[in-house]
């Protein structure tokens, strides 16, 4: 017997359809991305249509405006239904194109404009007429749309459409929508099924065990999952259910992180909330590393993250950096090395935001220079952190990626302020800055004064608000730079040797040049955090020893796991076996 989505259907529009298929099967799981739309909804190109995709997407706005302006919105949604079948483009360009145009400010024309658009996603029958109402509904859609929404998005090729058509109306509904088509892995689907079968019990067991490490979630999955069960009324009100209050706090966690993804705990509009109620229900955690590694590393988001951001009220962020603190409470030392330095990091970050204390401003603005060292038991990179009058600037600056790390920073001495004028990159995309973009500044000394300004960020997308020149004392300044650049309290010992293995070599070049290589970064290993390692840049050697210049320049990468010896020792050795064996010997190619 065939399965209810293959048999065949005289449903006169997709949402019918839709509707059919669901009523048919109330209890068969949800196919994973959608039940598949019928032939019926991919109209068939004129052949007579000479235009390409590119001129069919441009010609759209001027295709669907003067529809919005017919007193008859069913006669209207019939004749465009009929002309959007005439056109060569997909079903995405067209839901752009209408979530775009640009809408009648007079009520009555938007209600003309609104009435297509239901006309449009309840009773068209291919794939671009739906998909302009939902265009059309994503900017004009009211609460008494969302089940109709609800039950499209059942359907392939409808679910980002009706995702961003939904998000401004209903979270929740939006989320699971976006769950139900691109969960990717067994657990996220098991929830997504048991959520769209409206079985909670079901569903809260499923999320008390999702996964949430950063290979396994992301901070936009982690977000998607919070928002289709309504997070903080669950914790609110079932504190004791097992497992939840360690979910709740893992998924903040996860909103929080910008790692392999920009941070998403703003676009998150129960933020403020599930930050209140995990601090609250904090003490129902279990006293293990994990939890209070997560609870000081949502404090350091509050002070200089981009938790830092949201809306809440005079004085309570401030408030809840301590809560989590008192909640993470006073780790005892393990024995093993990894939970050492996770206990380390938690004692120090926990004395630095006790310590911290916010700036008063009174007359020229104030710089601090902050190391984030992110919780060593959750990989992440060691980024700088720039508070102006105690309010983080990147967050707000750039979003898409986090600030240099210090060694390209402090030890090249990139932020001091000299006679002439020079640009920093101060933070970069997640991904790149050909990607998504960076963050420069122009530094520049002007009398009593440094100034940042002449702000550029290139590559990154539209919508970051215009960034002031900032005048800081330059006295203060300095003092500012200086402290940053001697200060060691935010490291480890190989962290500490790939520092000083740089410095090495960035004041003595010839030691690289002598064997024709160049300087790489120099850093700690990403997942092995206590192994340094060092890179170099150059061609390979021909058959008589030399640099063969006529290849393709190569990396070589050169691994020191700390064996227990001080960093002064380590690297000083380092450069010395550098200095009198050409590395390529003890060096390996990356993979």
């Amino acid at each position: 017997m065939s399965a209810p989505y293959e048999r065949p259907t005289l449903a006169p529009s997709l949402l019918a359809y839709a509707e059919g298929l669901r009523d048919a099967a109330p209890d068969a799981p949800p196919l994973p991305g959608g039940l598949p739309l019928p032939h019926s909804a991919y109209p068939p190109r004129d052949p007579a249509d000479a235009r390409t995709a590119r001129e069919a997407r441009l010609a759209l706005p001027g295709l669907l405006l003067p529809f919005l302006a017919d007193p008859d919105p069913e006669r209207a949604a019939v004749e465009l239904e009929r002309a959007l079948a005439a056109v060569p483009v997909r079903d995405r360009a067209v839901f752009a194109a209408a979530a775009a145009l640009p809408l009648p400010g007079d009520p009555d024309a938007r209600s003309r404009a609104r009435a297509l658009a239901r006309c449009l996603t309840r009773r068209g029958t291919n794939v671009r007429a739906v998909a302009a109402g939902l265009g059309l509904l994503s900017r004009l859609g009211e609460p008494e749309d969302v089940p109709h929404l609800r039950t499209l998005g059942l359907l392939d090729r409808l679910g980002s459409h009706v995702v961003a058509t939904l998000d401004p109306l209903d979270r929740k509904a939006a989320a699971r929508a976006w769950l139900l088509h691109q969960a990717d892995d067994e657990e996220l689907r098991a929830f997504a099924a048991a959520l769209t079968a409206g079985d909670e019990t079901a569903a809260l067991d499923l999320l008390t065990r999702l996964p949430s490490t950063p290979r396994e979630l992301d901070p936009h999955d982690a977000r998607r999952v919070a928002e289709a069960v309504g997070l903080p009324a669950i914790l609110r009100r079932e504190p004791h259910r097992p497992g939840l209050p360690a979910q709740a706090l893992r998924l903040l966690t996860r909103m929080c992180s910008g790692r392999n993804h920009k941070a998403e705990i703003r676009s998150y509009g129960d933020a403020v909330a599930l930050y209140e109620e995990v601090a609250a229900h904090a003490r129902l955690l279990p006293p293990d590393l994990d939890h209070r590694a997560r609870l000081v590393g949502l404090a350091l988001g509050l002070h200089s993250g981009t938790s830092h951001f949201l809306p809440w009220p005079e004085g309570r962020r401030r408030e809840l950096i301590t809560l989590l603190l008192d909640a993470a409470g006073e780790p005892e030392t393990p024995s093993e090395l990894e939970g050492r330095r996770r206990t380390e990091w938690i004692r120090r970050t926990a004395r630095h935001l006790r310590a911290a204390r916010p700036e008063e401003p009174a007359g020229p603005p104030v710089l601090r220079i902050e190391i984030a060292v992110p919780d060593p038991g959750d990989v992440d990179v060691v980024e700088t952190r720039f508070l102006v009058d105690g309010r983080p600037l990147l967050p707000e600056a750039f979003g898409q990626g986090p600030g240099e790390p210090p060694e390209a920073l402090l030890e090249t001495g990139a932020l001091r302020a000299g006679p002439e004028p020079h640009e920093v990159r101060i933070a970069e995309a997640y991904c790149t800055e050909g990607c998504c973009g960076a963050l420069y500044v122009t530094v520049r000394r002007e009398g009593t004064h440094v100034v940042w300004d002449g702000w550029r960020r290139p590559c990154a997308p539209r919508g970051f608000p215009d960034l002031p020149a900032h005048r800081f004392d330059a006295d203060a300044y300095d003092r500012e730079i200086a402290r940053a650049e001697q200060d060691r309290d935010w490291t480890w010992p190989a962290r500490r040797t790939a520092w000083l293995i740089g410095a090495a070599l960035r004041e003595r070049p010839g030691i690289l040049a002598r064997w024709g290589l160049g300087r790489g970064w120099i850093s700690t290993d990403f997942h092995t955090p206590d192994t340094t390692v060092v890179t170099f840049n150059g061609p390979p050697l021909a058959a008589d020893g030399t640099p063969d210049t006529e290849q393709p320049v190569q990396q070589f990468l050169w691994y020191l796991p700390d064996d227990g010896t001080p960093p002064e020792q380590r690297a000083a050795a380092a450069v010395r076996r550098i200095e009198e064996e050409n590395p390529r010997g003890y060096a390996e190619p990356p993979g």
